[in-house]
């Protein structure tokens, strides 16, 4: 399978491409193909100097609509307000079957601490506006929004956590329950479907309040 991560040379493009190369091949996209590359390379060889010959796939560049041509999956590793124009810009480059991931979550930081905007400001989940902004049929999955970044990029440390799913497409959201799976110790529990998303996108304000006053270190979520 192709996985394209566009917005990939982050820190959670980083987790997601080190935590998928044992068993697929990564597109790590950027506005900047240059930097796409190279960071790729970087990634590359963080791979392979924790997994050694067991990697099976390949890390590589490419410009974000580059890289959705050929990608089976697609993360979508952005901000809130690049929703709309990012996904207009590759909608005539999805091929047929794609799946497009949201783990994109609208928050605001106050002083009182990390809210969540569509509560705040009446807007759409990120989930949905994902949905709205791209072709109708295309397989759209919400997930991942309780991933610590610090935990998904330390490819050898087990998650020991849950992240839930979002989807109207049962095929598309089979297909990323398979992938959870292949991350050491993340479990996929199915949410609904996409208007629901804003249920596991606020989660994260949640944590991140939670994390901040408590002093807890990357926290996540597991139901038990």
């Amino acid at each position: 399978m192709k996985i394209g991560i566009v917005g990939g040379t982050g820190g959670m493009g980083e987790g997601f491409a080190l935590r998928w190369v044992l068993n697929h091949d990564i597109v790590v996209g950027s506005r900047d193909k240059e930097r796409a590359s190279n960071t790729a390379q970087t990634y590359m060889k963080t791979a392979s100097s924790v997994y050694g010959d067991s990697v099976k796939g390949t890390i590589t560049g490419d410009d974000n609509h580059a890289l959705v041509k050929d990608s089976d999956v697609i993360i979508l590793s952005i901000p809130y307000d690049s929703i709309e124009f990012t996904c207009t810009s590759i909608s005539n480059q999805l091929k047929n079957g794609s799946i497009v991931v949201s783990p994109i979550v609208p928050m605001d930081r106050t002083d009182a601490g990390f809210t969540f905007a569509p509560f705040e400001k009446h807007l759409k989940s990120a989930g949905q506006a994902v949905v709205d902004s791209l072709p109708q049929g295309t397989k759209v999955v919400s997930a991942f929004h309780t991933i610590a970044e610090m935990k998904l990029k330390n490819a050898p440390q087990s998650l020991d956590s849950d992240t839930f799913v979002c989807g109207d497409d049962m095929d598309g959201v089979t297909k990323i329950n398979s992938l959870i799976s292949e991350i050491n110790g993340l479990r996929a529990i199915y949410l609904g479907p996409m208007k629901l998303s804003y249920q596991a996108e606020v989660l994260t304000p949640m944590l991140l309040n939670a994390s901040k006053r408590n002093k807890i270190k990357h926290p996540g979520i597991k139901i038990i």
